[in-house]
């Protein structure tokens, strides 16, 4: 018992200080994304100095759900890439652990270690699949066989690009278990985003 106790705090804070490390880089990146997008969209605000431009950020992301929305999604992207793009370390050979990855323990050097990167892949995909659906809801519609199908795809395609560009830039491993489990959390924060929607849609009948 002490022992299945002791493996799951290890887990949990394995877990915990993935999500807690990037957190002020990741909040700093999805703030200046949103200059670019507003850039991009809200170009008559530009070229009036930078007072002018956090003013306009500011009342952007106060005004508009959408802009807030937006936000969001670079923000739990952001995390995500600087998970598993932006703070890796050069590998030879990024192919070395095509098939590696599937469980909780490895060997290294002839002993087994806890790594918790399957379930962080599960984990991470979660709020990234559920703030997609939520922020583009119009477009993909609110059925569950679409939101279940989407998701999945939303995460298979986001995985296989992190993957590539780990494989192209030496960045970390090419890893098929890094896709497998992303999907199914993919898929998972599917399940969630539909079960609070459909919870929102019951409430609102009853009222």
């Amino acid at each position: 018992m002490k022992e299945t106790i002791d493996l799951l705090g290890k887990i949990i804070t394995n877990i915990l200080t993935a999500l807690y490390e990037p957190f002020g880089f990741s909040l700093l990146l999805s703030f200046l994304a949103m200059f670019f997008y507003l850039y991009a969209y809200e170009s008559s605000a530009a070229g009036k100095g930078w007072k002018s431009a956090i003013v306009t950020w500011y009342q952007k992301f106060k005004e508009s759900v959408f802009f807030r929305k937006l936000f969001l999604l670079a923000f739990v992207t952001s995390l995500i890439l600087f998970r598993t793009l932006l703070n890796r370390d050069l590998w030879m050979n990024p192919l070395s652990k095509v098939m590696g990855g599937w469980g909780i323990w490895e060997t290294v050097n002839g002993e087994q270690q806890l790594t918790t990167e399957c379930i962080e892949n599960v984990i991470m995909m979660v709020p990234f699949s559920a703030v997609v659906l939520w922020t583009f809801r119009e477009k993909i519609g609110n059925g569950w066989k679409k939101i279940l199908c989407n998701s999945g795809k939303i995460a298979f395609i986001f995985s296989i690009s992190i993957e590539m560009l780990q494989l192209l830039l030496r960045l970390g491993t090419f890893q098929l278990s890094d896709i497998f489990y992303n999907t199914v959390g993919g898929v998972l924060g599917g399940l969630i985003y539909y079960g609070i929607l459909d919870g929102i849609v019951k409430a609102r009948k009853h009222l």
